[in-house]
């Protein structure tokens, strides 16, 4: 009886660390996804697809080349100097600027990827072996690997289908351009609206109206429009084949090798033959959302951010331990009040950024400026002396007992 009365008279302790389980997010690996399949099995769609629903870093070589010349980069600048001279891009650009955003891209390194169209074909630089080993041993290797199948029949038939409007880059699938085809299912969709009709003809004639409706000059317009596409020479029936033949030679041999040692739970195979927005259903399960605030009255910051765009009913944006410090600033050792305008949530707490560059390099990654010990006030010590007085050696020595930079 006594031991039970201790028991109830103990307080009830909360067992959760809120501190320590986001210091555990911060520190956690992001999710990272790489994408393997025959070439026009829909690697690229269902990638980008991926690296939208899961809010990723979508990396494949066109993105990553566009990528570089709008940032201006000196690898982008290359690019751009051999496409103004109607060069190609060489292989080995391409690999070096893939793997360049793998292991040094801030956004990366905070949102993970998801990376398709690496190992490439084309061994001018690299060997498939050698491309393969590269991908295992990045900083973030991939967690998931996604290996879609399809049959070398169906997956030619249905690139030799495809057409590409020249003037918007848009392709076409044969279900979308070719009258047989679009006819055909219009008559298997008229033969099941026939036997609609002998069910419930009252439903049925409601859904004929509300046809019409939709349709009206559809078919028509819609040919008149897919008069003008081309097929591209990658798209031949004879140059589909020797892709595929080229992939099962070089690519496929190594690639099951990878694939044999991956761990079942983390390796996930589709089927290629279905619609891309079918092939894989996911949910997003992050556990954090970041908006962007923007308010002109600085007293009533706080306030305002705990009611903006709240998670869930009744829950409000919490105030962090920076306060209305600039997280970046701090970490960069300056001690600078954060602009209502650059507020953004993060982890369910809110951070005022001092500025746009501010805010920019705290969305890409925030991880390095909210890991302990941040917050610290930052502490900034001269050390002057006459010449050979080893202000260099003092200098060296407290910045090493207080982690400090010289």
């Amino acid at each position: 009886m006594a031991s039970q009365e201790e028991k109830q008279a103990q307080p009830f302790t909360d067992i959760f660390d809120e501190d320590e389980a986001e210091r555990s997010i911060l520190l956690s690996k992001p999710t990272c996804l790489i994408v393997f399949g025959k070439p026009g099995s829909g690697k690229k769609t269902l990638a980008s697809k991926l690296a939208q629903r899961w809010n990723c870093i979508f990396i494949e070589a066109s993105e990553v080349i566009q990528t570089n010349i709008q940032q201006r980069t000196g690898y982008g600048l290359k690019c751009q100097k051999l496409l103004c001279q109607g060069q190609s891009i060489p292989e080995e650009l391409v690999t070096k600027m893939i793997l360049q955003m793998l292991d040094e891209s801030p956004e990366v390194a905070h949102y993970g990827y998801v990376l398709t169209g690496f190992p490439s074909l084309s061994e001018e630089y690299m060997t498939v072996p050698q491309q393969i080993e590269k991908i295992m041993n990045l900083k973030l290797k991939p967690d998931f690997l996604i290996n879609i199948k399809c049959p070398d029949y169906e997956l030619c038939q249905r690139i030799s289908g495809q057409r590409q409007n020249p003037d918007s880059g848009e392709i076409y699938q044969r279900s979308q351009w070719d009258p047989k085809v679009t006819d055909k299912c219009k008559k298997e969709k008229d033969q099941d609206e026939e036997e609609d009709e002998e069910e419930d003809e009252e439903q049925d004639v409601e859904e004929e109206e509300g046809e019409e409706e939709e349709t009206g000059e559809g078919p028509h317009k819609k040919l008149e429009s897919f008069h003008q596409l081309v097929q591209r020479p990658e798209d031949f029936l004879e140059n589909a084949e020797k892709r595929i033949g080229i992939y099962k030679d070089i690519m496929l041999p190594p690639l099951e090798g990878l694939l044999a040692y991956q761990d079942c739970r983390y390796l996930i195979e589709v089927d290629g033959s279905q619609q891309p927005d079918n092939v894989l259903e996911v949910t997003s399960d992050k556990n954090y959302t970041c908006n962007s605030c923007y308010f002109n009255k600085q007293d009533e910051l706080f306030r305002s951010l705990s009611s903006y765009k709240l998670i869930a009913p009744r829950y409000r944006w919490r105030r962090s331990r920076w306060g209305q410090v600039c997280p970046v600033a701090l970490k960069e050792g300056d001690i600078v009040m954060g602009n209502p305008e650059f507020a953004v949530s993060f982890l369910g707490k809110m951070y005022v950024l001092s500025s746009q560059e501010a805010l920019k390099k705290f969305v890409q990654n925030p991880r390095p400026y909210l890991l302990p010990p941040m917050p610290v006030s930052p502490c900034k010590v001269f050390v002057f002396g006459p010449p050979f007085s080893g202000r260099t050696t003092i200098c060296n020595v407290i910045a090493h007992n207080y982690k400090g930079k010289v």
